[in-house]
């Protein structure tokens, strides 16, 4: 009877899991149901039956190969023997060429701007782009130029142009922008916002592809820095952490896509750290210097001086109380 009462028991438990375990799978079935739901509810939040997806990490790499070509023989494994350059920039260019046409094929066919095209169409605009985006890498090292010795004669802690490329997040940053703004300018979607948020991850530095920056362009440590879509940036600017060139509002949101939203900055302009300067129709004359912790929405002309005034600090004797 005590062996009967044990079987009956243990085919109870046995039922009752199995029970549990249907339970577990109806509630998966309707979570998945669910969540396929909310994809069909939010389209825009879901890319389906889509054959062309981007690869990040392809975009990624070609970006540092990119940077290896603007800085050849500082993020190589192997020294880079001059007798064989030109074939290590040809094998490069290969590299990079093959790759980002087909990335740049994919964000072009994604998007209204060539809605209705062919395949071919599609992959001959691409070709075109890149063709003339890697045309643009002489000029873009000629800038890069400028900006190292920027970094080099703005910051004393500076040695060498070796740490300024291998150890600067700003030159980092501002390489990186460099080339996303010629893909910009050539109108490449979401690939040029890919790249300089990558760098933005790495170091910080917020600078928008579309931002329109001069040669000499200095960021001195940088973290916190943001300088959005449609700033105008002078000739031979240094600007220090936590400066903010943004727009003073944005709360018509997509209705001021395409305006100016941002303020320009003249040559030789000098901003300190933790400054905010806003608004499209703010201009910053040439030769200005502004002060830390300043907030600026009015224009300033050239040649000023710009600060706030500094708080006032009070200061009071510490006593030490002794006991016995």
């Amino acid at each position: 009877m005590e062996e009967r009462t044990k079987l009956q028991q243990e085919v109870a438990e046995e039922l009752e899991n199995r029970s549990g375990q249907g339970e577990r799978i109806r509630a998966t079935e309707m979570l998945v149901n669910a969540v396929a739901e909310s994809y069909a509810k939010h389209k825009g939040c879901a890319r389906l039956d889509q054959d062309r997806l981007l690869n990040k990490e392809i975009l990624i790499d070609v970006l540092e190969k990119l940077r290896e070509i603007l800085f050849p023989g500082y993020y190589e494994q192997e020294r880079i023997r001059n007798e064989y350059l030109k074939y290590i920039i040809g094998e490069k260019l290969e590299y990079i060429q093959y790759h980002l046409k087909k990335q740049v094929a994919v964000v072009l066919g994604n998007t209204e701007l060539c809605d209705g095209c062919t395949k071919s169409m599609i992959n001959a605009r691409a070709e075109d782009i890149v063709d003339q985006f890697l045309g643009k890498i002489p000029q873009i090292r000629e800038i890069l130029a400028t900006d190292v010795q920027a970094f080099y004669d703005g910051d004393p802690a500076a040695y060498n142009t070796d740490e300024i490329i291998l150890c600067y997040p700003g030159m980092l940053t501002v390489s990186t922008y460099r080339l996303a703004h010629e893909l910009w300018l050539l109108k490449v979607p979401l690939i040029p916002r890919i790249w300089t948020e990558y760098a933005h991850s790495k170091t910080g530095i917020d600078i928008h592809p579309g931002a329109t920056i001069g040669k000499y362009f200095f960021i001195d440590h940088g973290t916190g820095i943001v300088i959005g879509e449609t700033t105008l940036i002078g000739e031979n600017v240094k600007i220090y952490q936590g400066v903010t060139l943004g727009a003073l509002s944005t709360r018509k949101g997509q209705k001021l896509k395409g305006k100016r939203r941002h303020p320009t900055i003249g040559d030789n302009v000098t901003i300190y750290a933790n400054t905010t300067v806003l608004g499209g129709d703010t201009v910053i004359g040439s030769n200005v210097t502004i002060a830390g912790n300043t907030f600026i929405i009015d224009s300033v002309s050239s040649n000023m001086k710009v600060s706030s005034r500094a708080p006032e600090l009070e200061y009071s004797s510490v006593h030490q109380t002794h006991t016995k």
